[in-house]
């Protein structure tokens, strides 16, 4: 599929050893060629592991701390609605949802001294994998852009 000259179609034969597995693999194969229609039509990529939806969560809810009384509160409940992704990501992974969430809060709320528009926690997301903070760059965790639009 990747070395042919001039493709037109495919066939991809999937085999299991019970009807159930086999239903699996052809929810993966559909899910796996959704990601890969959505890298190819918009091929730009954001940090996973809940980094970019927390970072959002966190600036929100620094605008709505500069907003006075009831006006506050739309900041608030969306931030609180982005965070839903990252605590889903720690919840499913086995980890200690509290520390995890509070520890990527703290990492995308820190501020560069020097630059007043910098992020630098915009990279720090949810590892599933090892259940740990990590920057998403490093851990080669990306999500495609389009989903995310």
């Amino acid at each position: 599929m990747t070395e042919c000259k001039s493709p037109t179609a495919c066939s991809i034969v999937l085999r299991g050893a019970s009807k159930d597995v086999l239903n699996e693999i052809e929810r993966n194969l559909h899910d796996a060629m959704g990601v890969a229609r959505n890298v190819m039509n918009n091929p730009k990529l954001v940090p996973g592991g809940g980094a970019l939806e927390m970072q959002l969560a966190c600036r929100l809810r620094e605008l709505g701390d500069k907003v006075e009384g009831l006006h506050q509160w739309p900041y608030k409940a969306l931030a609180s609605a982005f965070e839903v992704i990252p605590r889903t990501l720690a919840a499913n992974c086995g980890g200690d949802v509290v520390r995890m969430l509070t520890e990527l809060r703290a990492k995308h709320a820190a501020k560069d001294p020097k630059d007043d528009a910098a992020m630098p926690g915009l990279m720090w997301g949810i590892n599933g994998n090892t259940m740990k903070i990590e920057k998403m760059d490093e851990a080669n965790i990306w999500d495609p852009c389009a989903v995310k639009i």
